[in-house]
């Protein structure tokens, strides 16, 4: 086996998230931008060159037998043809049921790591398509930069350098309990009919900008969720929750204790992220 080496997966922040409607099929139409942050999984990847097996090995938390890394590995052989195998070691850091999109950055930086070392030189487009049937969100992360992110996060467009929020700290919260993403979405009391946004109103407020549609369906169904706003509003900060939650976020303009969250809380400072640690590793839009 050749090593290659440990890859960071950072997770994102959803800064708003509006639903516009509903597909006939039963799909959310939404509108989001989608925000790296410095909160990140470590994978280690290492090739077999006398199987095709690919295995993992749990660095930390376990996961379940068949993960997003183990489907993008599998995934990315079958489209290939590729006769070569990988292990690949997962330390997971990012919360699941977050809404911080752990498990789709895994499953993108699998895609870029695993095209790399097995030499299969697949355009971004190409890995976009193996991601995007593994997730809606995995497409972003193979873009690697903060997006306006519309129908149902399929499509994506990277904020120009003028619209990029500015390099900020947040607070980053997830309580014990975690949330269900399609518990949400089924609920009779999501807000489906949100007026459309732009991103140029997006542009001029940044962090200040929309809500979070799911959020308050979320806090019915988990107080944990407004448990954990209240906790930062304590201590002077306005959060909101990410994604489907249960994580919340909110906005460091000066220095702030994050210490003495309740037991099993997961409570951290982070950067926002301007481009995805691999972004160099894609090879171009075609």
């Amino acid at each position: 086996m050749q090593a290659l080496y440990d890859v960071p997966a950072p997770a994102k922040l959803n800064l708003f998230l509006h639903i516009t409607g509903r597909r006939p099929d039963g799909y959310h139409q939404l509108q989001s931008v989608f925000m790296l942050i410095d909160w990140c999984d470590t994978l280690h990847f290492e090739r077999h060159t006398a199987s095709d097996e690919v295995t993992r090995e749990d660095l930390g938390t376990a996961l379940p037998a068949v993960d997003l890394t183990m489907k993008a590995a599998r995934a990315l052989q079958q489209a290939t043809g590729c006769t070569l195998g990988a292990r690949i070691g997962v330390h997971k850091s990012i919360p699941a049921q977050a809404g911080m999109g752990g498990g789709s950055s895994d499953a993108a930086t699998t895609l870029l790591a695993l095209n790399r070392l097995w030499g299969l030189n697949l355009p971004r487009a190409a890995l976009e398509k193996i991601g995007l049937a593994l997730g809606a969100d995995v497409p972003f992360f193979l873009r690697g930069r903060n997006a306006w992110v519309e129908g149902i996060g399929e499509k994506i467009t990277p904020l120009e350098k003028e619209r990029q929020p500015p390099p900020t700290r947040f607070a980053v919260v997830k309580p014990a309990a975690g949330l269900e993403t399609k518990a949400i979405f089924s609920d009779p009391g999501l807000k489906r009919d949100s007026d459309s946004a732009t991103i140029l109103g997006f542009a001029a407020a940044h962090f200040d900008f929309g809500r979070n549609d799911l959020q308050p369906v979320a806090q019915a169904l988990c107080p944990e969720v407004t448990e954990a706003i209240e906790w930062l509003g304590s201590r002077g900060l306005q959060a909101r929750m990410t994604g489907s939650g249960s994580a919340v976020f909110a906005q460091m303009l000066h220095a702030v204790d994050l210490d003495g969250a309740p037991p099993g809380w997961q409570v951290r400072a982070c950067d926002n992220l301007m481009i995805h640690p691999l972004a160099g590793w894609a090879l171009g839009e075609n």
